[in-house]
């Protein structure tokens, strides 16, 4: 009973005066770290699954972004190469007015893969008007001509075919000449040019025309090269391509204007 009076004396006494707070005070920091020990595996606990899920969040993230990443370069390539072949096309409308002829844009559909042999095979025939000796095209020079037709397709020979050989003329100077093919891709002879001949590293040479097959005037290659040998009678010429044979998708057949007009 005495306990109990005692008690309620001391917490009124607490409640009007405060003389208890400073003895809480001291006691609350005494437990402070029971308290966190005992609180520490809660909220380890409750850290752990919040990193986990953050952790699980951010992978998932990663992998969307990744995925996109890929279909986004994926449709950048594809834009790139419709760009590209848009560029190819109009570089050769360009080229088929340079012409002046009636042309004919084809496509490769393979290539001869025979080092001695250097042909391509064009989605285009004879339902398309196509005909063997027909001169073949792309917007930077002369490819080479048709040597066969079906319906449907034609085989033409690279003017870098051994047996290949095209009349031509020096653009500067009109010194006509005959270049030939020598099996490599970037590489034409040009024989039996004197030592006193016109001609020099840098020329252009282009379509004479005088073998009513190819259109005049059109380029056929530039000369890299011309080595004179006073013990000898010819200089050694070579030139380079002007069409991009190995890399051309998309060519010209061409018609030349005395074809047109010879079948009217």
């Amino acid at each position: 009973m005495l306990l109990a009076i005692a008690s309620v004396v001391l917490m009124t006494l607490d409640h009007r005066q405060h003389h208890l707070e400073s003895i809480r005070a001291g006691i609350s920091v005494l437990l402070y770290p029971l308290q966190y020990a005992i609180d520490l595996p809660v909220s380890l606990a409750h850290w752990s699954r919040e990193s986990l899920a953050t952790r699980d969040a951010l992978l998932n993230e990663n992998q969307r972004l990744r995925t996109e990443q890929l279909l986004f370069q994926a449709r950048l390539q594809k834009f790139e190469a419709l760009e590209t072949e848009n560029e190819r096309l109009r570089e050769l409308l360009n080229s088929s007015r340079k012409v002046g002829e009636r042309v004919l844009i084809g496509e490769l559909v393979t290539i001869d893969l025979d080092p001695f042999r250097h042909q391509v095979v064009i989605n285009k025939g004879s339902r398309h008007g196509v005909y063997e000796g027909q001169p073949l095209l792309d917007a930077n020079g002369v490819m080479g001509q048709v040597i066969h037709v079906t319906p449907m397709t034609n085989t033409a020979m690279l003017i870098t075919d051994p047996s290949h050989a095209i009349p031509a003329q020096v653009n500067r100077s009109g010194l006509r000449v005959i270049a030939i093919g020598t099996g490599e891709s970037h590489r034409l002879e040009v024989p039996h040019i004197p030592n006193n001949a016109d001609i020099r590293e840098g020329d252009l040479l282009v379509t004479s025309g005088l073998d009513r097959r190819f259109p005049p005037g059109y380029p056929v290659a530039r000369v890299v090269s011309v080595r004179k040998d006073p013990s000898q009678p010819y200089s050694l010429v070579t030139a380079e391509p002007t069409a991009h044979l190995e890399r051309s998708r998309e060519v010209l057949l061409a018609w030349p204007t005395w074809r047109d007009e010879g079948t009217r």
